[in-house]
């Protein structure tokens, strides 16, 4: 038997224990038997630069766990989203955040009502923090103490969650 022939026939062999490996890496039977096609195609391509003494059921399953990863950045670099609008407004609400429905708009209306209704002291910490500062960044702005914008966020957060207890 040729050592490329064993090679082969050692790769045949773990093709159970790669496919059970890729479904735990992707909970999708279909996505499983891709990755595992992937992998074993990437194998005996590099068939040349497995060494012998090397343990070759490890190294078939880390160049499995790396196509995975890379697949998986290439999607997440594929489903950026770009905002468009002004001030980069939709660019912090999830995807499904319901504001281009009837409803959603009207939601959106209420939640920023109830926040114009805030004192200017609970008001612009509690703007500053979902605009995205860091509560450092919302202290030094305003010249308060670290302590008291947190504070103050978290009883603004708090109110608005008491006024709008109909949502949930």
């Amino acid at each position: 038997m040729t050592e490329s022939t064993n090679f082969k026939q050692r790769l045949l062999g773990l093709q159970g224990n790669l496919f059970n490996f890729a479904y735990q890496l992707t909970t999708n039977r279909e996505a499983a038997q891709d990755l595992v096609q992937d992998t074993t195609l990437k194998v005996l391509d590099n068939e040349t630069k497995y060494v012998d003494n090397v343990n070759f059921k490890g190294w078939v399953f880390t160049i499995m766990r790396n196509i995975f990863i890379n697949n998986y950045r290439r999607q997440v670099r594929s489903a950026t989203v770009v905002d468009t609008t002004e001030d980069l407004y939709h660019l912090n609400l999830s995807q499904e955040s319901g504001l281009s429905t009837p409803e959603g708009s009207f939601a959106a209306k209420e939640i920023s009502a109830a926040i114009n209704d805030f004192s200017e002291e609970y008001k612009q910490p509690f703007t500053m923090y979902v605009a995205g500062y860091k509560y450092s960044e919302i202290a030094d702005k305003m010249g308060l103490p670290l302590g008291t914008v947190k504070s103050r966020i978290f009883f603004a957060r708090k109110r608005l969650q008491a006024l709008l207890k109909d949502y949930r």
